[in-house]
């Protein structure tokens, strides 16, 4: 079992703004193993708020040993053997839990999807991210969405209805909405979750602080939408403290350290009653399409990376009808350019 990876900078296409911060780019590790003639792919990204760079990452990569990852690969102890070597680095955990899952997929020749009993044919549709911009920039990305049949917006600042109204004024499709931990007030916070209700919001990400659970319950209490726990909820040990706090969980790959977790804490939602939305940091097609291989079993999909990203160094994946398209092609079915 070989590891070898590199740095890459992937370049959005505009600016991307949310309630705390805003980049032009995102710093990933592109990962690759290699195994008796089959090579799966994997990628980590460095997005701000998880504390990871390439400097970290290639550090945390220094330390692991490719021999105690065997085939066939047991996923649990893999991440426990991970997890040893340093708590944290979810992201680069990812890239090699995402590689290793495309490898199986090539050696035993059926796709990653099949691998979770996952069917394409429930494929949830996916929406695309609008971040906080000027009015004449957001109608601009309204109209470059015409492929997606759901809008995703960000919001957090105190234009947050100008927002709203900006992209209403051209379109009225779903919303989802994000507050990324913007709001301060519960009760203001309260107050607009029934305006954005009005405005055809199906759910909200992440309105208060995720340390402050009374408030954020309280939302979830009184709100005529889901209420879904982003940053609150990165873990598998963090989805049963989101029952009563929250509707549902936001799962990202980057923040459970890969598809094995990511598949677990769906699993576990399940159990709990959550609902669960499959999201995505800045990514490639290589990070989409893992993603998109376990949306199926996910009541909602936001895996826009690629429509986000100027130098995806992958085909973008099959799109259709406002949703990805699986492939039979063995593993992830990623394509080069």
């Amino acid at each position: 079992m070989k590891i070898s990876y590199k740095p890459f900078e992937l370049e959005l296409k505009y600016p991307f703004t949310i309630a705390r911060f805003s980049r032009t780019s995102t710093p990933l590790i592109l990962l690759e193993i290699n195994y008796e003639g089959f090579t799966g792919y994997g990628e980590a990204s460095m997005v701000p708020y998880l504390g990871e760079s390439v400097q970290t990452a290639s550090y945390f990569l220094s330390k692991v040993d490719s021999s105690q990852i065997k085939y066939p690969f047991n996923y649990a102890e893999i991440l426990f053997y991970l997890d040893e070597i340093q708590s944290g680095n979810s992201n680069i955990k990812a890239a090699i839990d995402i590689a290793l899952h495309d490898l199986q997929g090539k050696i035993e020749n059926q796709p990653c999807y099949s691998l979770f009993r996952s069917d394409p044919l429930n494929m949830p549709a996916t929406s695309l991210t609008i971040g906080i911009d000027t009015p004449e920039i957001v109608i601009q990305k309204v109209k470059e969405s015409e492929d997606c049949k759901i809008i995703k917006v960000k919001l957090g600042r105190d234009n947050d209805k100008e927002l709203i109204n900006t992209i209403r004024s051209v379109s009225d499709k779903p919303l989802y909405v994000d507050a990324n931990q913007g709001w301060a007030d519960k009760h203001q916070g309260l107050d607009m979750v029934h305006w954005l209700h009005e405005q055809g919001v199906i759910l909200i990400e992440q309105p208060m602080s995720k340390d402050d659970l009374d408030s954020n319950a309280w939302i979830t209490e009184n709100s005529p939408v889901p209420i879904i726990g982003d940053e609150a909820v990165q873990r598998y040990a963090d989805v049963e403290k989101a029952k009563g706090v929250y509707r549902g969980i936001n799962v990202k790959l980057m923040k459970s350290a890969g598809m094995y977790e990511s598949y677990r804490m769906i699993i576990k939602a399940k159990e709990l009653g959550l609902k669960v939305l499959i999201g995505c940091m800045s990514e490639t097609s290589c990070a989409t399409l893992a993603g998109a291989a376990l949306a199926p079993l996910c009541d909602w999909a936001d895996l826009d990376g690629p429509f986000l990203t100027r130098n995806n160094p992958y085909q973008n994946p099959e799109f259709e009808n406002g949703k990805w398209v699986l492939s039979d092609a063995p593993g992830l079915g990623l394509v080069f350019r």
